[in-house]
């Protein structure tokens, strides 16, 4: 594509449900203020299990009326009352409520339904296309049901169970609910999902294929069978003691990740629509970059280099330079091989700067899997609008490697940074996938 020929594409509205909030503000308010969000696990029984603890939403239902109903499909049609109705919450797992709710805040916060509802409306159903992201899909429907198929019979099993578990269903039951007839998509690719969501969609705006693209990723898969699944690989900290100090990106002392669920969903949206309809702006999608390690199916490249190229594809698409970079929502999962390679790969393609801060949000959310792209640009893209980087909580003592790399990796504190002008947003994933999302502010 002639880079000239492409659109501008822009973020105009985000939602959040995760760890530590059930809402957007809720939760960067508390990400800012380094509070975490991993706790003793309540959605199933950990007895016998190595761990105990992850990153789970709160207090959260999807049938509750929402604060202001919806007109998706215009005002003289019945409005939308809520994210999930009462019937219908079972023909769902819990990573299509997460999905909805998500979705829903992003689309009132963009404007969008007074807008279609509105005389100066210049866009279609079929304008509006949809990409949510999902590593898993419904693991824990997918444990009950055969849990009842050994107690009870094939005649037992429910005809909703395929539907509720697949993972492009989140996308579909969105485009349902919000009535958007372009391209309706799940891009899964382990914790690359939702980051590659965003960037295809990007994509698909740039071609002027679609005006306006709901994009991100839902995750939930805190169950035995995912936990344990996880836990069997080593791949989790066993941290059980203390599970708030479990998630430690950076830090000499990590032994492993944490699991965390939730969503997140931004409204992207071509540049000059946006202006003309007056929508505010968090930031632009300025650059996106994908590779492939084709190394190992879950050990990243000794040196880093997959992550590399994609954050170098990233920024020269961006036609920004490396000192216009100044933050950097790392990939960061807490696992001893992940980062000092990406903490090398930042290195190499930035330098050694001290205007350049590098943050974690995993220490405090865990990691939500195919959902953490889509959190962690969320944060990229507040970070640009507040001028304000999230801290790396639980950095104690710096990992040797990643000190090496002379990079400051935030520990601890958020700091203020009110000249952020680009950052970007890794996620990599097993397979050797990696993404890279550099978001720039708008003046």
């Amino acid at each position: 594509m002639n880079q000239a020929q492409k659109q501008r594409v822009v973020v105009t509205g985000i939602g959040i449900l995760s760890p530590v909030g059930n809402t957007r503000e809720e939760t960067w308010k508390n990400i800012v203020a380094g509070k975490s969000g991993i706790q003793k696990i309540t959605l199933f029984d950990t007895k016998d299990c190595a761990v105990n603890f992850a990153g789970e939403v709160k207090g959260f239902d999807p049938t509750v009326t929402l604060a202001q109903p919806l007109y998706p499909r215009g005002k003289d049609q019945a409005p939308l009352t809520q994210a999930v109705s009462a019937k219908d919450k079972k023909k769902m797992d819990r990573f299509i409520h997460f999905a909805l709710a998500a979705g829903i805040e992003a689309y009132q916060d963009s404007g969008l339904d007074e807008y279609r509802n509105s005389s100066q409306c210049d866009i279609k159903p079929t304008d509006i296309g949809i990409n949510i992201g999902c590593g898993m899909g419904g693991l824990p429907g997918i444990e009950e049901t055969y849990s009842t198929l050994l107690e009870k019979g094939f005649r037992r099993i429910t005809p909703f169970f395929i539907p509720q578990v697949i993972p492009n269903l989140a996308a579909g039951h969105m485009s349902i609910l919000l009535n958007t007839q372009n391209t309706n998509l799940c891009s899964v690719s382990a914790c690359s999902s939702s980051a590659h969501s965003i960037g295809e969609s990007t994509r698909t705006i740039q071609r002027g294929d679609a005006k306006i693209m709901i994009a991100g990723g839902t995750e939930a898969v805190v169950c035995a069978l995912g936990i344990g699944g996880f836990a069997a690989m080593r791949a989790l900290s066993t941290r059980n003691e203390a599970p708030e100090k479990a998630s430690r990106p950076f830090d000499k002392d990590r032994d492993g990740f944490v699991m965390g669920e939730g969503s997140a969903v931004l409204v992207l949206e071509e540049y000059n629509h946006a202006k003309k309809r007056g929508a505010k702006i968090y930031g632009e999608i300025a650059g996106y970059g994908a590779s492939s390690d084709a190394h190992h199916i879950t050990a990243p490249l000794e040196d880093g280099n997959g992550g590399f190229r994609a954050m170098e594809l990233a920024l020269k698409e961006s036609g920004l330079t490396a000192k216009d970079v100044g933050y950097i929502n790392a990939h960061g999962t807490s696992t001893p091989l992940g980062d000092p390679q990406e903490a090398k790969a930042t290195a190499r393609l930035l330098g050694s700067r001290s205007d350049l801060h590098i943050s974690s949000t995993k220490s405090m959310t865990g990691h939500l899997l195919g959902a953490a792209g889509a959190i962690e640009g969320a944060f990229t893209a507040l970070a640009i609008r507040d001028g304000m980087i999230p801290p790396t909580i639980n950095l104690d003592s710096l990992d040797p490697d990643c000190a090496a790399t002379g990079l400051h990796f935030t520990p601890n504190v958020a700091v203020a940074k009110k000249d952020l002008r680009a950052a970007f947003t890794n996620s990599f994933g097993f397979g050797g996938t990696n993404v890279s999302l550099l978001i720039k502010k708008v003046d």
